[in-house]
């Protein structure tokens, strides 16, 4: 079986950890992977607040051509050991559309692989991350009236994300699209998503788009689960939707992660 990670964080992630770039590397060639993409976090929008607590959701604006060269230097380094290939995992944020429009024609020439998700969703003038903690989860809920309401609105987003013209170097791969469920075991799924869920993957296979299938809600303690959950990928595969393995490691020990528990 070829081994792919598509989803991989590194030091220049603020929330994540200083472990090297090549120790993720040899790592990832140590558990038999032949190629892998990096695939930092974009840098959010001009005129767009980060939410969380520590404002550290992704890497800063003149951070990108420091990450792009250390990537290019990785790739002539283990040219004969693994595909590395440059990327980054972009936030589609409602309301933002131009501006990610933009950045993407910036910096679409770097690019060889990318992922685009949703972690922030609007309610009326304010956004939240939907994945930060149980409690801004919790919040989240009174704010919008009802677990199903939040439920729906990430799926309304994500179909937002699926459908948006973002140019020419729009990701193909849409992340983790149930990351509404991370903290499920406190608060239980509140209705049957397979219907929406259905609508999502056919939204993407009208796209020609793949699927990130994602190890780390596995670890997670309140979800337990893959992104998308085992059904999901089993009907993404009927549907000829390409899964592409990400662990979404954010250090090195997470390299791996959930990939004995997936099917493909």
């Amino acid at each position: 079986m070829f081994l792919k990670d598509g989803h991989i964080h590194t030091p220049f992630c603020p929330h994540g950890t200083n472990d090297r770039f090549e120790s993720y590397v040899e790592k990832a060639i140590a558990l038999g992977f032949r190629e892998m993409t990096f695939t930092e976090h974009a840098p959010l929008p001009n005129g767009f607040t980060d939410t969380t607590p520590n404002q550290d959701s992704a890497m800063q604006q003149e951070e990108l051509n420091r990450y792009f060269a250390k990537i290019e230097e990785l790739k002539i380094k283990y040219a004969d050991k693994i595909t590395i290939l440059s990327g980054l995992e972009v936030d589609f944020i409602e309301g933002f559309e131009e501006d990610l429009t933009d950045f993407l024609n910036e910096v679409g020439e770097h690019l060889d692989d990318a992922i685009l998700s949703v972690h922030f969703l609007k309610n009326g003038e304010q956004y939240d991350c939907i994945d930060y903690s149980p409690e801004v989860f919790q919040k989240m809920i009174l704010d919008y009236g009802s677990l199903a309401s939040v439920y729906k609105k990430y799926f309304e987003t994500l179909q937002m994300s699926i459908a948006a013209d973002l140019g020419l170097h729009k990701p193909k791969r849409i992340g983790h699209i149930t990351l509404v469920q991370k903290f499920q075991k406190r608060f239980p799924v509140p209705y049957d998503l397979g219907p929406e869920l259905k609508q999502i993957l056919s939204a993407i296979k009208a796209k020609g788009y793949e699927l990130d299938y994602n190890g780390a809600g596995t670890a997670k303690p309140l979800c337990r689960e893959t992104y998308p959950p085992l059904w999901v990928a089993k009907k993404a595969k009927q549907l000829g939707i390409p899964l592409v393995y990400g662990s979404d490691a954010h250090q090195v020990k997470e390299l791996g992660q959930g990939l004995k528990l997936m099917t493909w």
